[in-house]
Order: structure tokens, then C-alpha cells, then sequence
């Protein structure tokens, strides 16, 4: 029975261990599947930042794209304005020119029709010129809308009719108005041009900053939505772990306050047995040795003589023995049951030793890295923070720019349209004038020649 009992003791033993063996393969099986699905949720949220920084990148490509196109049309059709315009100013160039020509080579056999016998005749020629000079200048002014021309419209006429009076050549004093007036109005467009080319250029270089500003801060806002999102999943991972390791803790205190209440109750339940079993142990050495000697057969007795009980002490001892035999067998599995649960709770402990030194570098690295992911972000931040402050004066100067550059009620093509009416007018009168003043010339020489062949 003895050894029926140990190999039953030794089968169950074998039980627990194997069943310990096989839920410890469980348990870290377990762990290593959440540490896959961790891996795995990590790599997922990998994929979709790089999808979407993908989708930034190629929006950011095709905005690049679409701004390459729209400066290349520009400048495109900036060469060919420009183009166009030398070529119209030297066509107008010509026109004058050719016009010019024609002026003089017609008028030029036109002295017999001037009757310049008098000074009267010379003051209807310049009369005439004045006349003709101070209407064209005025229909250029009303046509282009332009006071600049208005007043120098009055300023011709205010020469015209006081100059001769003076003793100057009035139309000496027109010639440099007109020419001083058509230097003005080149500057003024070659300034609008310069100013144009400027505009076009901080127009570019503000977009271009604009559009690099916002994928910036496109990207940094992504990385630290993809930091925080880290972050905080670490953040909770390492209460779940602190949690656990909490529960561990206090399910370790459990098992040692009833480890040691398991053990102080097989100390006494050991020291009862021993002792219960000392004294039947003793007893019964004690009666075999006083009715060891008695024969089983019993004699008659003897009369007036006393005899022991030989058959009621054998049943007495044989009573003792069965209880020795509970007494050892009740020793036996306390001890037995003892060493199991030592066995048991020792292991359970070097277990719960592990997980813990386990947590809590989880926890440790865990910490250190959602730390330096808080402090990442906090540097990301600062530079969006940056990226945005110098948008903000980006989008500033591209409104000051706005203003400069847009709005305003006349466009550049339309100013420099009107310009060169001016100018081609200008030019137009100052020819008229150079004609007037050849025509009177002529008349001048015809009359002194006249003069001198009467005498």
C-alpha cells in the first residue's frame, strides 16, 4: 500500500508538472501571439503614414507640376508680349518716320501759297501751328483720359500766344515740352515694366515658398499625429502592464499568506500526528511487553490467583496498531501534500519572478521610448510651430504684394496700352510741329529772298 501510494503521490506529481509545463508553453505561446498582433497593428500603422505621406507627396508633385506649367505659359507669353511690342514700337518708329517724310517732301514746293509778304502772314502760320498743335495734343488727352496731357495741352497754348511776345521761339518751347513730356511717359512705362517684371517675379518666388510651407507642415503634421498615435498606444500598454503587474503582486501576496497559513497548519497537524503517534506507539510497546509473555491458550486459573488478560490486551493492541497505521498513513499525506504545495508555490513564484522582471523591462523600454516620442513631438511641433509662423508672413507679404501688384483698377497691359498712345501721339504732334516749323522756315527764306530781288 505504501508503494501503491508513492507512485500514486509520484503520478499526480508528474500530472502537475506536466500540466504546469504545458499552460507555461501556453502562456508564452500567448505572448509571443500579442507581441505578432503588436508587430503586425505597428506594421499596419506604418503602411497607412507611408500611404498617406505618399498622397502628400505625389498632391505636392502635382501641384509642382502644375505651377512649372503655369510659369512656363507666363513666360512664354511675357517673350512673346514683349516680342510683340518691339516689333508694333518699331513698326510705329517707321510709320512716323515714313510719315515724317512725306510731310516734308509734300510740303516742301507748298511756299508760293503762303503769302508771307508781311508779318501778319508769319503770325498766321504760327497762329495755325498753335492752332493745330494745342487740338491734337487735347484730343489725346480726352481720348486717353490723361491730365498729365490736359495741362500740357494749356502750356502749349500759353506759349503759343506769349512767347513771340517775349522774344522766344514758341515753338522752340514746345518742342522741348512735348519731347520733355514724351521722356516722362517712357520712363513712367520703362518703371510700370521694371515694376511688372518685379511683381511677376515675387509673385513666383511667394507661391513657390507658400506651396513648400504648406507640404512642410503638411509632413510634420503627419509624423506627429503618427508619433502621438505611438505614443499613447505605448502609454497604455504600460498601464496594462503596471496593472498586471499590480494583480501579479497581490496574487504574490496571496499565495504567500496562504503559504504560510497552508504551512503553520501542517506544522501543527504534524506535530499533533507525531505526537498521537509517539504515545500509541509507546502504549502499544508498552502492553506487547507486559502480554508478551502470556500464552493465548489460558488455563484455568487458579483459584485466589490473579491472571493477566491476555485476549483483551491483544485487542487493545491490535486497536493501537490500527490507529498507528492512521496516524502514520494522516502523517504521510500531510507530509506528502506539503510537499506538493511547496513544490507548487515555488514554482508558481519563479514564474511570477520571471513575468515580473519581465514587465517591468517592458515597461522600462516602453516608458523610454513613449518618453522620447513625447520629446520628438514636442520638437516637431516647435517646427511646425516655426513653418507656420513664417507662412503667416509669407501670406503677409503676398497680401501686401496682392495689393501692389493686382489690385488696382488698371491693369499693367492696359496702362501700357495707353502709354504708348500717349507717346505715339506725342511723337505724332511733336511731327506735326517740326512740319509746322519747316513750313513757316521756308515761308520766312521765300519772303527775304523776295525782298532782296525787288531791291
Amino acid at each position: 500500500m505504501a508503494a501503491l501510494r508513492k507512485a500514486e503521490s509520484t503520478a499526480a506529481h508528474n500530472y502537475q508538472m506536466l500540466k504546469q509545463s504545458l499552460e507555461d508553453q501556453l502562456s508564452a505561446d500567448n505572448k509571443d501571439l500579442a507581441g505578432e498582433k503588436n508587430d503586425k497593428a505597428a506594421a499596419e500603422e506604418s503602411k497607412s503614414t507611408a500611404e498617406k505621406d505618399l498622397s502628400v507627396t505625389s498632391a505636392e508633385l502635382a501641384a509642382a507640376k502644375s505651377d512649372l506649367e503655369t510659369a512656363s505659359q507666363n513666360c512664354k507669353q511675357v517673350a512673346s508680349d514683349h516680342a510683340e511690342s518691339v516689333k508694333a514700337r518699331e513698326e510705329e518708329l517707321n510709320l512716323i518716320a515714313e510719315a515724317k517724310k512725306i510731310l516734308v517732301d509734300s510740303t516742301s514746293g507748298a511756299a508760293s501759297l503762303l503769302q508771307v509778304g508781311s508779318a501778319s502772314g508769319i503770325r498766321s502760320g504760327v497762329d495755325l501751328a498753335r492752332s493745330e498743335i494745342v487740338t491734337q495734343v487735347k484730343e489725346l488727352a480726352k481720348k486717353q483720359h490723361s491730365t498729365a496731357l490736359s495741362q500740357l495741352a494749356s502750356r502749349i497754348a500759353t506759349v503759343m500766344r506769349y512767347g513771340s511776345s517775349v522774344g522766344e521761339d514758341p515753338f522752340v518751347k514746345v518742342r522741348g515740352l512735348i519731347s520733355d513730356m514724351i521722356s516722362k511717359l517712357e520712363e513712367q512705362a520703362n518703371s510700370e515694366a521694371n515694376e511688372k517684371a518685379y511683381c511677376d517675379e515675387e509673385t513666383a518666388k511667394t507661391g513657390a515658398k507658400k506651396s513648400e510651407l504648406d507640404a512642410t507642415i503638411k509632413k510634420l503634421s503627419s509624423k506627429i499625429d503618427q508619433a502621438a498615435a505611438r505614443s499613447s498606444g505605448l502609454k497604455d500598454e504600460v498601464k496594462g502592464l503596471q496593472a498586471e503587474l499590480a494583480s501579479l503582486a497581490k496574487e504574490q501576496a496571496g499565495m504567500d499568506k496562504m503559504r504560510q497559513e497552508s504551512h503553520a497548519e501542517y506544522t501543527a497537524a504534524k506535530a499533533e500526528l507525531s505526537e498521537a503517534l509517539d504515545g500509541v506507539r509507546k502504549a502499544t510497546v508498552l502492553l506487547r511487553d507486559y502480554y508478551g509473555g502470556a500464552s493465548f491458550v489460558q488455563a484455568p486459573a487458579a483459584p485466589g490467583q490473579h491472571s493477566k488478560a491476555a485476549g483483551a490486551g491483544q485487542s487493545i493492541i491490535g486497536i493501537l496498531e490500527v490507529c498507528e497505521a492512521d496516524f502514520a498513513k494522516s502523517l504521510a499525506n500531510e507530509e506528502m501534500e506539503e510537499s506538493s504545495r511547496a513544490t507548487a508555490y515555488e514554482k508558481n513564484t519563479q514564474q511570477n519572478k520571471i513575468m515580473k522582471a519581465q514587465m517591468a523591462q517592458d515597461v522600462k523600454y516602453k516608458t523610454q521610448e513613449h518618453k522620447s516620442l513625447d520629446k520628438t513631438i514636442s520638437e516637431l511641433s516647435s517646427d511646425r510651430e516655426t513653418s507656420a509662423t513664417e507662412l503667416s508672413a509669407v501670406l503677409e507679404y503676398k497680401d501686401k504684394l496682392d495689393a501692389r501688384c493686382i489690385a488696382k483698377p488698371e491693369t499693367y497691359e492696359q496702362r501700357k496700352q495707353r502709354r504708348e498712345a500717349e507717346i505715339a501721339g506725342l511723337k505724332e504732334a511733336l511731327a506735326t510741329l517740326e512740319n509746322e516749323v519747316a513750313l513757316v522756315q521756308h515761308s520766312t527764306r521765300s519772303r527775304h529772298m523776295r525782298g532782296s530781288l525787288r531791291m
